[in-house]
């Protein structure tokens, strides 16, 4: 008997309802509490998104006045107002300023362009100059290496007559022997300078008193 009792019930259920569904009863939502949620700020319990000026500009905005909120206390005070334009011009320039600096970056790109050029084009007439100069260091160097090339063989000469053919360049003998000969070098090259120096103050006055002259001719 209780068999296609159940099975009939089942039936029913299957008429009745389209999709299957649980057998959980939830509690009715109550709409229209009366008034507008604020939470005590001096609460311990209230969550820190509860408090401060933003929750109370949320709440003014979603129920106006009947949030009980003062909007004139949700205008920033003058430093925070100064701050909040500091920050916008620093980040949130204007038109102008943005125009401002692009002309003052490409100012300055253009300064540098014609300081490169003017550089550039200073270095190229060097230029000329700077090859002449390199190419006598050049063959000053190649001049100095022959000079010390046969100072060398002429000392080896002097040497090779006066300890005989095996003499080491790198001998005590060889080398006092080059200092020696260096001495005397030295005073010759000084008394050539002074010899042609007091020529050169001897000649002066004659080439002062050239003939044909006006003082040439006074008695």
């Amino acid at each position: 008997m209780a068999a296609p009792l159940y099975r009939c019930c089942a039936r029913l259920r299957c008429l009745t309802l389209s999709v299957p569904a649980a057998r959980y009863h939830a509690r009715p939502r109550v709409w229209g509490l009366g008034g507008v949620y604020r939470p005590d700020p001096n609460d311990p319990d209230t969550k820190q998104w509860h408090k401060g000026a933003k929750y109370e500009a949320k709440l003014y905005g979603r129920h106006g006045d009947l949030s009980g909120v003062k909007p004139e206390g949700l205008w920033p005070s003058p430093e925070k107002l100064r701050e909040i334009e500091e920050e916008e011009r620093e980040w949130c320039p204007s038109v102008r300023d943005m125009l401002d600096n692009v002309e003052a970056k490409e100012r300055e790109i253009e300064r540098k362009k014609q300081e490169k050029e003017r550089l550039i084009a200073a270095n190229l007439a060097k230029m000329p100059k700077m090859v002449a100069d390199w190419r006598r260091e050049k063959r000053e160097a190649k001049q100095k290496q022959r000079d010390e090339k046969a100072r060398k063989e002429r000392l080896m000469a002097i040497a090779r007559d006066k300890f005989g053919l095996n003499v080491d360049s790198r001998s005590p003998k060889f080398q006092e022997m080059v200092k020696e000969l260096e001495k005397e070098e030295k005073k010759k090259q000084k008394a050539m300078k002074r010899r042609l120096k007091e020529e050169a103050l001897a000649a002066a006055p004659t080439a002062a008193v050239a003939p044909g002259s006006p003082t040439a001719g006074n008695p």
